[in-house]
């Protein structure tokens, strides 16, 4: 289980040790150019050599229902990291090719593209993934055709769990510790919040039944059993279906106290809205990403219905104290929010946003120049190797955890063990943290107050 109770201290370290983190720490203004180059970047107007490109496939869901539900504000980060490297002269000469490509919300049109950016296009690399459901056959696919991955949003602990991959990389959270966050929150507020011992608390599990879904319902279970919690129910469902009414009936036989939920965003709206025609209650309803990580698009739909609900994901950058962070990084962050909100005219920044851009930062800023400067160059093997070596401490990335990989040999060889999710509460236009107690920006409203649509 992860500390979060240390991650303040954590960040107060990391905040001394800040001048060896340049690498990570870029900013956008005019005082970036030293740190640029300590980085490998060059600054607007350096004389940098252009005559290399390392082409890299960047693959999310355009079109389909993924899309809305944060694939496509993840692509826009990951796109705006790649364009602002490419301003500021590219990695040590080489230039930032990228190729984009929709996997239109279907598993197989993901692995198809995978398997023609690698044979057809000769990417160097593969970057991006939404769905947990794409991105376990394509780390398998492209470990297997000895070419590189870097995972960006896909959260589930399968990716890596016993598969002992060798080339794919992951610096994103990963779907036991969204399980565990839940649990831990609720237990810390059983008392103080809902007059009620861990023991007495009943909380039912429902989930999509895909590799996403069932590794945070897999993590939620752990955990809250080992709390001591009573599981009401614990349910799966396929995405895609049409009629969710089933369930709501055997959660309203149930009257758990809280409702632990992973989907997508269509899935997501159909139980909400049979969820209210049937009249069932709830003190909290606690989402995990993905669909719930697009609140913007839920309450205007369900307006203030909607208001209060939770959600556990790797944090919003924008709701970071930038002091907390390294020298440099409130800037990056300013930067991306300044690019989505003049493309999008959106109100509310996604956290998909965020990961999309936190993920290929870290890359291009630590990983890759490495790469190049230690490892010779942008062969799966020098990628590896310098992916193997990244030690960034807490504070050292946009969205405030540090990144350091498992090794080869570990369960989850690949996948970071600095990551952690944070719980967030929405309130119409307004994001808090609420969750662990060391960063929040705001006390949880728990329960839901009288006179809400959804409150016992």
């Amino acid at each position: 289980m992860r500390t979060f109770t240390r991650l303040a201290v954590a960040i107060s370290r990391a905040r001394q040790s800040a001048s060896a983190l340049s690498a990570s720490a870029l900013s956008v203004g005019a005082a970036a150019v030293a740190t640029l180059a300590v980085c490998g970047l060059a600054a607007p107007g350096q004389a940098h050599a252009q005559d290399k490109q390392i082409k890299i496939g960047v693959i999310y869901d355009l079109t389909g229902p993924l899309a809305a539900g944060g694939s496509h504000a993840g692509y826009l980060g990951n796109k705006y990291a790649i364009d602002m490297i490419n301003e500021r002269g590219g990695v040590e000469g080489y230039k930032i090719v990228p190729i984009y490509a929709d996997a239109q919300s279907k598993a197989e049109v993901a692995i198809n593209e995978t398997e023609r950016l690698l044979n057809q296009e000769k990417v160097d690399m593969i970057m991006g993934v939404f769905s947990s459901a794409h991105c376990v056959p394509m780390a398998q696919k492209v470990d297997q055709a000895k070419s590189f991955m870097w995972a960006n949003i896909c959260v589930a602990s399968s990716v890596f769990k016993d598969k002992n991959l060798r080339n794919v990389f992951r610096a994103q959270v990963h779907s036991d510790q969204f399980g565990e966050a839940s649990c831990k929150f609720l237990a810390e507020n059983a008392k103080s919040k809902l007059g009620k011992e861990v023991k007495d608390l009943k909380v039912a599990i429902i989930y999509e039944d895909g590799p996403y879904g069932a590794g945070v319902a897999a993590g939620n279970e752990a955990t809250c059993k080992q709390l001591g919690m009573q599981i009401a129910i614990k349910e799966g469902y396929a995405a895609t279906s049409p009629d969710l009414s089933p369930l709501v009936t055997k959660l309203r036989r149930a009257r758990p106290d809280a409702i632990l939920h992973t989907g997508y965003n269509p899935d997501i709206t159909l139980f909400l809205r049979q969820a209210k025609e049937q009249g069932l209650k709830w003190d909290a309803l606690i989402g995990h990403g993905a669909g719930y990580g697009q609140f913007d698009k839920l309450y205007a739909t369900f307006k203030d219905d909607a208001n209060l609900i939770y959600n556990v994901d790797p944090v919003a950058a924008q709701l970071l104290d930038p002091k907390t962070l390294a020298p440099g990084l409130g800037d990056v962050t300013k930067e991306m929010v300044r690019r989505y909100v003049a493309e999008t005219k959106a109100d509310e920044v996604p956290p998909h946003v965020s990961m999309g851009f936190n993920q290929a930062w870290i890359f291009f800023t630590d990983v890759l120049p490495r790469a190049i400067k230690k490892h010779g160059g942008i062969s799966p093997e020098a990628l590896r190797q310098a992916s193997l070596e990244t030690d960034i401490p807490v504070g050292g990335t946009i969205q405030g955890y540090g990144v350091k990989f498992f090794p080869p040999g570990h369960p989850m060889s690949g996948q970071n063990e600095r990551s952690s999710p944070v719980v967030m509460q929405y309130n119409a236009k307004d994001t808090y943290i609420v969750w662990p107690d060391a960063i929040k920006t705001k006390d949880a409203v728990l329960p839901l107050p009288k006179g809400h649509a959804y409150a016992k």
